[in-house]
């Protein structure tokens, strides 16, 4: 269990071996969630609607439409609570405490059954092997409220300089949103190019997924809770341009994974710099440029200031 921090800093410490089982049953949580959104949401380009959002208390959906009308789900991870709200004002709420990846999805399908929204989800999770149909995981039942507040605290302050990193793009740029299928905070640039096929190859994942999530030419970047001590910053392109691995990679710490296919920086690096801020915007902004340059994107046409109407 996560010791509750003495000292409130912005960018938080927590040890991805101190949560890991908290981590892994959340990630089955939010994969139920997310595929509720599936079963009611129209395809957007890449699998966007499916996504979850960084909230001022924890991870939501946006609003998600029903019929005529629309609901919402909210993981509140200050007060530990899932809030499933309705349209018509009714509401619905559940502890969060550790309990079996069972017990959760029954209480959230039949929250959903008492409000009206008949729904259908996929019987087990993708990205993952082995994959537990969730109606039958007892195995992921544990729920360290001090962790999970701490990865909101981490998600927020990754999702705030991610929105600046963002900012400075014009062209076709995602949303800063959760994927639940590798339980990451990602955003993503297209240069407007289509790309090759994606191979496909993850684990209980189609591979027509990736395909649609790797139609297009893109620069990738993210935080997920591994990949470092205490999770990491990572920066990818597909496909991926000759000499993309050979660039340089921004701040010290920073570096080329040949195992991962991506830039990576460990989440410490940042949260013990002096100016954690100037230091990922660097690694995401050189890791960005690796891939525009090698890529030969035209630049000029994507890239702009936010601050032209200052």
């Amino acid at each position: 269990m996560v010791q509750r921090e003495e000292t409130s800093t912005a960018w938080p410490r927590l040890r991805v071996d101190d949560w890991s089982d908290t981590r892994d049953t959340l990630h089955m949580w939010t994969q139920i969630i997310g595929k509720i959104r599936l079963a009611h949401a129209p395809l957007v380009n890449h699998w966007w609607q499916v996504t979850l959002y960084v909230s001022a208390r924890g991870l939501r959906t946006s609003a998600i439409p029903h019929r005529d009308t629309v609901f919402d789900i909210e993981f509140d991870f200050c007060d530990h609570r899932l809030r499933l709200r309705s349209g018509d004002g009714q509401t619905r709420e559940l502890a969060l405490a550790s309990m079996p990846v069972k017990d959760f999805h029954s209480w959230i399908m039949g929250a959903l059954t008492e409000l009206g929204i008949e729904t259908v989800i996929q019987s087990q999770p993708n990205e993952v092997d082995p994959a537990i149909p969730f109606a039958e995981d007892t195995v992921h039942a544990s729920y360290d409220p001090v962790a999970a507040h701490l990865f909101w605290r981490q998600l927020v302050q990754a999702d705030r300089v991610m929105n600046q990193f963002r900012a400075h793009f014009i062209g076709k740029v995602s949303p800063v949103h959760f994927f639940w299928g590798a339980m990451d905070l990602a955003c993503t640039r297209f240069s407007g190019r289509d790309a090759p096929v994606h191979p496909g190859g993850a684990p209980n994942c189609g591979d027509w997924v990736m395909e649609e999530g790797y139609s297009k030419e893109l620069s990738s970047c993210g935080f997920w809770p591994g990949g470092g001590e205490e999770g990491a910053f990572y920066a990818y392109a597909y496909p991926e341009p000759s000499g993309f691995a050979d660039q340089p990679p921004g701040p010290p710490g920073a570096f080329y994974s040949a195992e991962n296919g991506q830039f990576l920086l460990p989440y410490e690096r940042v949260r013990s710099a002096a100016d954690p801020d100037r230091v990922l915007l660097e690694f995401l902004q050189a890791t960005y440029a690796a891939a525009a340059t090698t890529g030969r994107w035209d630049r000029t046409q994507l890239e702009t200031d936010p601050a032209r109407w200052g």
